[in-house]
């Protein structure tokens, strides 16, 4: 439980930098901090105790489900796409307009 209310602390504290920080590239650091912070909030609402690995030989009734890290890890590569893709965006943007000033940049 202490798990879950950690990961979503990590996640406001997130949206909070999201919705005041000015600058591009902190903004992209808490995008991934807030992909993070669900990731883990999937995996530890997916995990029993007292069950195995599905790697290992054994009961099939008390093994965890494979799925929910499976699919983590495919969100994992698509966050890092989309930061550089972010990133790339970035760099273009400091380029043409000399700023990474997010009101700088949407005034012009």
């Amino acid at each position: 439980m202490i798990n879950q209310i950690l990961c979503f602390i990590l996640l406001l504290i997130a949206l909070y930098g999201l919705c005041t920080q000015k600058n591009i590239i902190k903004s992209i650091i808490f995008l991934n901090i807030a992909e993070v912070s669900v990731i883990l909030l999937i995996l530890s609402f997916s995990s029993t105790p007292g069950k195995e690995i599905p790697i290992l030989p054994g009961d099939i009734a008390n093994m965890v489900d494979p799925l929910p890290q499976a699919l983590m890890i495919t969100t994992i590569v698509v966050g890092l796409t989309i930061t550089a893709l972010a990133l790339m965006l970035a760099i273009k943007l400091f380029h043409y307009y000399g700023t990474l000033n997010w009101n700088e940049i949407l005034e012009r």
